[in-house]
């Protein structure tokens, strides 16, 4: 039975929350719509250890929050429901698998991608992927595009992304900002869903909060610290870690936000990888349980395994992925226990609920940038920049088209548009595809 509003129906034990969230850490697949809807059942509708309206309050701040938010959601339950050790494990359990197995195909990918059986499945995995993220684009635009006013957001952010060539922290930031206005202004533009009534009675937790950011900081900062001092500033590994502390800041929309940036400045700017490789990275984290963002993981390793001194290269790229999993993620667990004790308040705060649709509305252009992106770097073997005037366009060479690419990319959209299959079924018989065309080739 469903347990009502502000209550739970029973306090699990902590064994028990352990056993839980092990089982939803191996099994959430489906990215994090199919995860919070996973979490929904297994803890709100079966086992009744939260209630619908908290769950709900708590899933809109973690929208607000930089980062994944099915796994701050996790962290929030844990939080909720043992303190900060039940956040720990939950946060931990819903992250683990995931990167231990995108750990192992990482290794994998570096030795192997050359040999002509596995190229060939990862010509039909970065097929699949074009088709996987047209889905999402349509998907959160049918959602979040709701008013002309949020389809004119998604436009320019799109406009600045692909022909402007800003700074995407520029563009998400800019977006929350005109909400946070429009949310006092003209809120009907924006179409802000949040909760309603008084905010909590009671003294504000300020005391508590300072000591969370404080000690998770320090837990964040601590091995960039020792890099520095043993190091330096010039190694990869700092770098790594530097570049995807940044990104962890500006985490807002989920993965395929940032994804974009990050293959620009990993690709263009840091040379760790190529655009291919890049998108080989999207489709092995969409075949791992947890966050999507783990594609960070890969690209860390990749980073350092190709810059190694004075490691060997595997040693080198776990370290590489190590750190990229830390600075991703121990970001998660500051915002969480800083900001868990004011979910209530925030979530019934307007103009925050307005920056977060307008942010939201953006992201949809942030994410048909991405999807463009992908789409001219994965078909077209030579893209170029061309000027004209403040704007950069990418042109492609139509006789660098890869015509297998272009057909699985077509079969891979009729799996997921026409014959509504899921996105493992999508990848598989892509993989599949991929061995049977580069065989006949």
């Amino acid at each position: 039975m469903r347990p009502s509003e502000g209550t739970t129906v029973q306090q699990p034990g902590f064994s028990d929350l352990i056993r839980v969230f092990g089982r939803i850490g191996l099994i959430s697949f489906g990215g994090p719509a199919g995860q919070i809807a996973l979490m929904h059942r297994e803890l709100v509708d079966e086992r009744g250890w939260i209630a619908e309206g908290p769950f709900l309050r708590a899933l809109n701040v973690c929208h607000l929050l930089p980062g994944p938010e099915a796994q701050q959601l996790a962290t929030w339950i844990g939080w909720r429901l043992h303190g900060t050790k039940g956040g720990l494990a939950a946060g931990l359990l819903f992250v683990l698998p995931g990167a231990a197995v995108m750990l192992g195909l990482s290794i994998l990918y570096a030795y192997a991608a050359r040999l002509g059986p596995v190229a060939a499945l990862f010509l039909g995995i970065k097929a699949a992927v074009l088709a996987i993220v047209v889905q999402a684009l349509i998907r959160i635009g049918r959602r979040a595009l709701d008013t002309r006013f949020k389809m004119g957001l998604a436009v320019a952010a799109f406009l600045a992304l692909f022909l402007l060539n800003l700074p995407f922290p520029a563009v998400v930031l800019g977006a929350a900002a005109i909400g946070f206005l429009a949310a006092r202004w003209r809120p009907a533009w924006l179409k802000a869903h949040g909760g309603h009534g008084e905010a909590p009675a009671g003294p504000l937790p300020w005391g508590r909060t300072l000591r969370s950011v404080a000690l998770w900081l320090a837990i964040w900062a601590a091995p960039m610290a020792v890099i520095l001092l043993t190091l330096g500033p010039d190694h990869v590994l700092w770098k790594i870690g530097a570049f995807f502390s940044q990104l962890a800041v500006v985490t807002f929309g989920g993965a395929y936000a940032v994804l974009a940036w990050m293959a620009q400045e990993a690709v263009q700017s840091m040379h760790w990888l190529s655009p291919r490789e890049m998108t080989d990275g999207l489709g092995l984290a969409e075949t791992t349980p947890g966050p999507l963002i783990m594609v960070t993981q890969f690209v860390g390793f990749l980073g350092a395994f190709r810059a190694p001194a004075p490691f060997s290269p595997l040693v080198a790229g776990i370290l590489g992925a190590m750190l990229t999993t830390w600075v991703t993620f121990a970001p998660c667990f500051l915002w969480i226990f800083s900001v868990a004790p004011w979910m209530e308040r925030l979530e019934r705060a307007p103009r925050l609920q307005g920056a977060l649709a307008a942010l939201t509305a953006a992201i949809v252009g942030v994410i048909a940038n991405l999807t463009l992106w992908f789409a001219l770097h994965v078909l077209f073997a030579r893209v170029e920049a061309v000027a004209a005037g403040p704007a950069r366009l990418q042109v492609p060479d139509w006789a660098s088209i890869d015509w297998r690419i272009a057909l699985i990319a077509a079969g891979a959209a009729l799996l997921v548009f026409v014959a509504k299959r899921g996105v493992m079924t999508v990848l598989g018989l892509s993989a599949a595809a991929g061995l049977v065309l580069s065989g006949l080739t």
